[in-house]
């Protein structure tokens, strides 16, 4: 019965140490950052390796950048339009031009297909467009 419990008591903190180490990231801007009206933006991944739009490997995917909106549901398909920017070439910055006042910047990770990896690998931050 130790030995039982001592291994569920492994696989549950393996687990919550696995999905701690994946995520998506700001490198810059931060969170509540002021910035000028065009601005820099670079982006990080954890737990999986960016690759070009088309590429179908598994562990593999590439970021898009939501302005003012909200991340995209696992399994759907990120929407290409001027709220949703593609990083299809494997990219991981890009300059930003916002009218001033508060916005909210919100990066989703998703597959060759652009299908999103839904929220565990997505982040907002708010910045200040000045």
């Amino acid at each position: 019965m130790k030995s039982l419990l001592t291994a569920v008591l492994f696989l549950s903190l393996s687990t919550a140490f696995a999905a701690a180490k994946s995520k998506v990231m700001f490198v810059t801007p931060k969170d509540g950052e002021t910035v000028p009206q065009t601005f820099d933006v670079h982006f990080g991944v954890e737990g999986m390796t960016v690759a070009k739009a088309g590429e179908m490997k598994e562990g593999t995917g590439h970021h898009h950048l939501i302005v003012d909106g909200k991340p995209v549901k696992k399994g759907e398909v990120v929407p290409k339009d001027e709220m949703h920017k593609h990083f299809g070439d494997a990219s991981t910055s890009t300059k930003v031009t916002l009218p001033p006042g508060k916005h909210t910047l919100t990066l989703q990770f998703a597959d060759g297909a652009h299908k999103s990896y839904g929220e565990d690998y997505s982040s907002t931050i708010t910045v200040n467009v000045k």
